[in-house]
């Protein structure tokens, strides 16, 4: 199997100045740069550069992807719009990291698979699928930061009496880039659905103009004018979700405690699995019973209707074996299994073999017809 990476890193907040860029490209001859984004893929040698001083340098979000099983995402904030602390309750082995920059926070998670990734594909396509999820992270929606300690637990790096963080709201019902990221890092789907069996569904409460006055007009005449400022500058594209996490006073939807452990939702995963196979193993053997009753039926209502016109089948026999022709060879084995099954039944099992004894003499220069007759068991 040949080798595969794919790099790509994305600029969301402050697109990427010319200097940067120039930076980017002493690393890379052959990426893809724009003043937002690096692409490449390598298929010999590597990227030449630490993907996670990159993060702390130039970019908000980066995939990584290669052909023996390792895929990882990382996402990176304003320090104003997500606590560090935060990410630290979460982010606590080493499938999911997290790390505070003088300015930002950055939750970097992984997942390995040690069967690899069989089948050689490019990697575009994940990141553009994964990044809103960074936007409603930066909105307070902390089941990004959930899943993240759902990896840690499936990959058995806390220990069993590990408490549970808090649960956030809205598990049953995953938004597209979170369900995304569950695809990619390949998050078990039971022990999700055992986890989210806590989870409150998710209920959008935006707080009221009267609210929202009174807290604006409790704030310093000194910090409201700050704010004023860089809401004209513009290039704050997260102050909004920086203003109702100190409205809230905590990040929104911050979720409850269920007063679970790493190893009890573990072990309810692993039962969930055992259930689910159960189940399956039961659908199967239904269907294949109902397969075998229809087969029985079906070759039951063939016999009857061949039943009194035997003459004329050993004749068609006959003709499609005179034809040489091995799809004719094959159909004629068919016939003459009908016409065994129709003796067996009937009384006729002698006579039977006994025309088949004749057949082979007829036709003894012809192995590939008596090969296909031996194997048949038609004698």
């Amino acid at each position: 199997m040949s080798e595969y990476q794919y790099y790509e890193f994305v600029a969301v907040d402050h697109p990427l100045t010319s200097a940067q860029q120039r930076e980017l490209r002493a690393l890379s001859t052959r990426a893809r740069i724009t003043s937002s984004s690096f692409v490449n893929d390598y298929q010999w040698g590597d990227l030449k550069g630490d993907p996670r001083e990159w993060m702390q340098r130039y970019f908000d979000a980066f995939l990584y992807l290669a052909n023996w099983g390792t895929h990882r995402v990382a996402l990176r904030l304003p320090i104003g719009v997500f606590p560090p602390a935060v990410a630290a309750e979460y982010c606590v082995g080493e499938s999911a990291r997290s790390w505070a920059t003088r300015t930002h926070v950055i939750f970097d998670l992984h997942s390995e698979d040690e069967d690899g990734d069989e089948v050689f594909y490019d990697g575009g396509g994940h990141l553009a699928a994964i990044l809103p999820a960074r936007a409603e992270l930066a909105a307070g929606d902390r089941r990004l930061l959930y899943l993240a300690w759902l990896l840690c637990v499936q990959g058995r790096e806390l220990a069993d009496d590990e408490p549970e963080p808090p649960v956030p709201p809205g598990l049953k019902d995953l938004s597209g880039s979170q369900r995304a990221l569950v695809d990619f890092l390949r998050l078990d789907p039971d022990l999700l659905a055992v986890a989210a069996k806590e989870s409150s569904p998710l209920r959008e409460q935006a707080p009221s103009v009267a609210a929202l006055s009174r807290w604006v007009k409790a704030l310093a005449e000194p910090e409201k004018n700050d704010l004023v400022v860089r809401l004209m500058r513009g290039d704050d594209v997260h102050l909004r979700s920086e203003l109702l996490a100190r409205f809230h006073g905590t990040t929104p939807n911050g979720g409850t405690t269920a007063g679970r452990t790493a190893g009890t939702l573990l072990a309810a995963a692993e039962e969930r699995w055992s259930r689910r196979q159960q189940l399956a193993q039961q659908r199967e053997a239904a269907e294949s019973e109902r397969r075998k009753r229809a087969a029985v039926a079906a070759r039951e209502q063939r016999l009857n209707a061949l039943a009194g016109r035997q003459e004329q089948e050993w004749q068609r026999v006959s003709a499609m074996i005179e034809a040489k022709r091995p799809k004719e060879y094959d159909a004629a084995i068919i016939s003459l299994a009908d016409l065994k099954a129709l003796a067996d039944r009937d009384g006729g099992a002698e006579a039977f073999r006994q025309r088949v004894r004749q057949l082979r003499e007829r036709h003894a220069r012809k192995p590939s017809l008596l090969d296909r007759l031996d194997r048949a068991g038609l004698d």
